[in-house]
């Protein structure tokens, strides 16, 4: 009985619960932070990056403070926004550089990454045209080596003519057809070897 009433209450749960399907994705769950594409926002970010290392950056940065400051100097009191001290160009200063900092440390870190591929990529492909080399310098040694044995035309031809000249010492020498192809009697025998 209970063992039944465990049962029972173990199938009542299993009941209750949802299921977990394991085909399927998860539901998406709602996110305190925003979402944003990593790779998108490296890209701007070494957009504005390039931008803040220019001269036209420096000129345009350098004009809006020497603006900012005359006209708070000289302006009516009334149009004035930013007296002497000059404390909000101070904080507008500060801010642009607490954002630039981090801008070009991200586009430094996306650059570092691009070169750590490029040489990965250029040291594997520098492997390869070292094994080739190696391949090609063996099969030239082995063809240098085979050339070695081959006979040349010139060798056969410098043979040849030393051949050439053997005869004709020697027929030079003996004017007798006999000396130069003597015949077989010379064996007491005219029956061919077999």
């Amino acid at each position: 009985m209970a063992a039944e009433r465990i049962q029972d209450r173990e199938r009542e749960r299993e009941r209750s619960m949802p299921r977990i399907r394991l085909d399927l994705p998860r539901e998406r769950r709602a996110r305190l932070l925003p979402e944003y594409d990593p790779e998108a926002f490296g890209r701007l970010s070494e957009r504005i990056a390039r931008f803040l290392g220019t001269g036209r950056f420096l000129v345009w940065m350098t004009l809006t403070v020497i603006v900012w400051v005359l006209w708070n100097v000289f302006a009516p009191p009334s149009l004035k926004f930013d007296e002497y001290p000059f404390i909000f160009l101070t904080l507008a200063l500060s801010l642009q550089a607490s954002y630039a900092a981090p801008l070009i440390l991200l586009a430094q870190n996306r650059q570092d990454d691009r070169d750590r591929v490029n040489l990965e990529q250029d040291r594997k492909q520098n492997e390869r045209s070292i094994a080739d080399t190696e391949y090609l310098t063996r099969e030239i040694a082995a063809l240098r080596m085979g050339l070695g044995e081959v006979a040349t035309r010139d060798w056969i031809r410098s043979e040849l003519q030393d051949l050439m000249k053997e005869m004709e010492e020697r027929r030079d020498g003996h004017r007798d057809h006999r000396d130069l192809f003597p015949s077989g009697d010379d064996r007491g025998s005219d029956v061919p070897d077999r």
